[in-house]
């Protein structure tokens, strides 16, 4: 199975990615197949390089974006839907959390 992920680049502390399609089971730093764009998260701007037209031609052919690179390209407007979740909290977790926020602050 195909995915649209990042792989991290760039110096230590100073982090850029590029978004890349890879096999899924293969590691994000072994050979991809193609380089789909770069991604800067630090920068004001979030500076974002994307080839729209080669993203949506490996999404026809099957190919799936991590959860990450989703939520990014519903941001860009490449595609549309809705963005996925990160964090899953359990219904034990969740109960603890809503008996805290309607307990008054001392």
């Amino acid at each position: 199975m195909l995915m649209i992920r990042l792989q991290r680049i760039g110096k230590l502390k100073q982090p850029t990615y590029r978004l890349v399609v890879s096999e899924k089971a293969r590691d994000t730093q072994a050979g991809s197949l193609e380089i789909l764009g770069e991604f800067n998260p630090l920068l004001k701007e979030k500076a974002v390089t994307f080839k729209e037209d080669r993203i949506k031609y490996w999404m026809s052919k099957g190919a799936q974006p991590s959860e990450t690179v989703h939520n990014i390209l519903i941001d860009l407007g490449i595609i549309s839907g809705k963005k996925k979740g990160k964090v899953n909290i359990s219904k034990k977790r969740q109960t603890k959390l809503d008996a805290k926020k309607s307990q008054p602050a001392a």
